[in-house]
């Protein structure tokens, strides 16, 4: 249940679970979805049927480390400590407290929109609105939470700036179920894996349909950026800085420790750059490009597990996060919206296929 509460799929729920009953010699099957799990376990003298839930989702990758470190060392440990010990132990982890205040993740949140700005095309003055848009939403959005008021009273949309006000709510998109939710159903994990891409649409069409709204009210229009003055070789070294500063931002978001958010920072600089170069460089289709720069992020960042121990999902996803195409999305329900459907549904297709070869 710990490990379902920080946001792994539910194949690693599942695989963990495996260790254990191995370990202590009884049979065990569950049910996993994104908020709760069923499981049955079997022994000599009879089964053991439980129910256990969460209230909500989310996503820490902090503690996510530490229970991946207590699942390597479980089988040494259960030979050694007893029942209370081990429970001693996971209420440790259990009790650890999160590593950023509200304010530091608004400021998360700012640097991230802000350097993702110039990433969709936008200039300084863009990139400012943005990272104060940004930052005020994510702050609002924190306490919120820390309420427990519901994800649909989530607003993150800043009003400051017409072309690039959008960019200012796009930390709500929620990369990890998305990613996750791919994965357990690659792994046949059918209901976790509906569940948690339900989820994240859920979340991404309220977003978007807020930034309609908040079009429609303040007339904005989803224009295009105006194209900045700088050459090639100079554009490429912005955005690696940028894509750095992108990941770094979202990483810090969903917890991690800063070491970690460097460590998957350096990962999608170089893999977001990639992705965006063979976009303006060799003309590839778009779902195609974001499949070869996850792919990337995917191999370096299993070289990385191997040498430092990080739990790979935790490198891979802040890292394919800031792919994610949310400025897609909410061109594609602006444009519904307006009944101009045919605008609408090439966006939403453009959206739909990166998102698909991202988890692929």
């Amino acid at each position: 249940l710990m490990m379902l509460s920080v946001g792994t799929g539910a194949w690693r729920v599942r695989n963990s679970m495996n260790e254990v009953a191995r370990t202590l010699g009884i049979s065990c099957t569950a049910d996993i979805g994104l908020l709760s799990i069923e499981y049955t376990c079997y022994e000599e003298n009879g089964t053991y049927t439980h129910s256990i839930s969460l209230p909500t989702t989310g996503v820490n990758t902090d503690k996510l480390t530490e229970l991946e470190q207590f699942m390597r060392e479980f089988p040494e440990k259960a030979a050694h400590f007893s029942v209370k010990q081990i429970h001693l132990v996971l209420d440790e982890i259990q009790k650890k407290p999160a590593n950023y205040k509200a304010w530091n993740l608004g400021l998360a949140a700012a640097i991230a929109c802000c350097a993702f700005t110039f990433l969709l095309g936008g200039g300084p003055m863009e990139m400012i609105c943005a990272f104060f848009g940004a930052g005020m939403g994510n702050f609002v959005r924190k306490l919120m939470l820390q309420k427990k008021i519901s994800l649909l009273g989530i607003f993150g949309v800043s009003e400051v700036h017409q072309a690039g006000y959008i960019c200012a709510m796009l930390f709500v998109i929620p990369g990890f179920p998305l990613i996750t939710g791919g994965i357990d159903l690659a792994k046949l994990d059918i209901r976790s894996g509906l569940e948690r891409i339900t989820y994240a649409l859920l979340i991404i069409l309220t977003a978007t349909m807020t930034g309609w709204v908040t079009a429609l009210v303040c007339r904005f229009q989803p224009a295009d950026f105006p194209a900045l003055e700088i050459d090639t070789g100079m554009t490429i070294i912005l955005r690696i800085i940028t894509s750095f500063f992108g990941v770094y931002g979202f990483s810090l978001m969903f917890n991690s420790p800063r070491k970690m958010a460097i460590t998957a920072g350096l990962i999608g600089m170089f893999s977001n750059t990639l992705r965006l170069e063979l976009i303006d460089l060799a003309n590839f289709p778009v779902g195609v490009a974001a499949f070869i720069g996850a792919f990337f992020t995917g191999c370096v960042a299993s070289v990385v597990k191997k040498k430092i121990g990080y739990p790979r999902i935790s490198l891979t996803v802040p890292a394919i996060v800031i792919m994610v195409p949310g400025l897609f999305m909410y061109r594609g329900i602006y444009y519904i919206g307006l009944n101009n459907i045919e605008d609408g549904a090439l966006w939403l297709t453009k959206a739909i296929l990166i998102v698909m070869a991202l988890p692929m």
